[in-house]
């Protein structure tokens, strides 16, 4: 078995977002058993999660509702080319981010290198 770390890298805005899901789902919701029903994901699930709390300060901060707000509005815009809710009922598939409109394993992050190809 292989033991080695893989670093995962995320803007600061991607971390406090998915910090906030993982907490509404794991804690607030109880739902995690819902969303995920293979109980060996929950391991990397967990130590992502520590690793953010452990990572962001923003978490404790008095004004981080506005900050996470922000920070998704800013992602929103990012994948959408405009910070208005994505979600929207009824919205054309044409919409949604490049990730989801092209083929699995085809789409890149932006700076991600050209290794293996």
């Amino acid at each position: 078995m292989d033991d080695e770390e893989i670093p995962l890298r995320l803007t600061r805005d991607q971390a406090v977002v998915l910090s906030d899901w993982l907490y509404q789902v794991m804690f607030r919701s109880n739902d995690l058993e819902g969303i995920v029903h293979d109980r060996a994901v929950w391991s990397p699930i967990h130590a992502i999660s520590g690793t953010l709390d452990k990572t962001l300060s923003e978490i404790f901060m008095p004004d981080y509702g506005p900050r996470l707000e922000a920070a998704k509005e800013r992602l929103r815009a990012d994948l959408y080319g405009e910070a208005d809710d994505p979600t929207t009922a009824g919205q054309d598939t044409a919409d949604a981010p490049r990730a989801h409109r092209i083929e699995r394993g085809t789409a890149r992050n932006p700076g991600e290198s050209e290794r293996g190809r």
